[in-house]
């Protein structure tokens, strides 16, 4: 199994990409802002520690958590956005390794796995066997975003701002979608995307390698009993 990692921008239109991997072509897909909401579900261990750090006003009467306050908070504040990252991120991290471990148990050829930031955090890249942007000019990020989220232009650029630009993504991966014109466009390159992916053998290079290292190890183990026992 080998993993692909689908990023963008905000508005670019990554959700419909994964959206047709997913639901069109049946790809595993896994969205790192439904983890990031898994994580900090009433009672997990990142729920606790927002609450010590952040205290009760972050939450909502039912125990869940506030994010458009929370939101609020660290947008203006960069300290508390890296003290809200250090708790997030390594149970982020560390559900979606489980997830792949699962799939990877199943006998899955690859998965999808859906990160914003994956460029801006560079922790999961070196993993990935592939990466795509979906890609679309500033000006339709930019009006779509208002559009979709009934910003002003000023409160969108502040968003988009804080992002790493779509042109430099571009530079970093190695496919683009181009999602600048119509969603029929998208979903035949995406299409073609996904072709690639089913048809690669790269899946076949990473159990080689594993069945190496599982056979060195079951080497050393019966060379190691064989002294005990000699």
């Amino acid at each position: 199994m080998f993993l692909v990692g689908l990023t963008g921008g905000i508005a670019s239109g990554k959700t419909s990409v994964a959206k047709i991997l997913k639901d069109e072509l049946g790809c595993t897909v896994i969205d790192a802002d439904e983890v990031a909401r898994e994580v900090v579900l009433p009672g997990t261990q990142g729920w606790k520690k927002i609450q010590k750090n952040f205290g009760n006003d972050v939450f909502q009467p039912n125990g869940e958590l506030n994010r458009e306050k929370l939101g609020q908070i660290i947008f203006n504040d960069a300290e508390k956005r890296k003290i809200l990252n250090s708790i997030t991120h390594p149970e982020i991290y560390k559900a979606i390794a489980w997830k792949v471990m699962k799939n990877f148990l199943l006998g899955q050829h690859f998965i999808v796995l859906d990160l914003p930031l994956l460029f801006e955090s560079k922790k999961m890249v070196p993993f990935m066997s592939y990466t795509v942007v979906v890609n679309c000019s500033e000006e339709q990020q930019l009006q779509r975003l208002m559009k979709r989220n009934n910003y002003s232009r000023e409160a969108a650029e502040i968003r988009i701002r804080a992002q790493m630009p779509l042109s430099e993504k571009c530079r970093l991966c190695t496919h683009i979608i181009d999602n600048t014109n119509d969603i029929e466009s998208t979903y035949h390159q995406t299409v073609k995307f996904h072709k690639q992916l089913s048809q690669s053998l790269l899946y076949w290079k990473v159990r080689v390698l594993l069945a190496v290292c599982a056979g060195s190890v079951i080497g050393l183990t019966i060379y190691v009993v064989k002294l005990i026992f000699r």
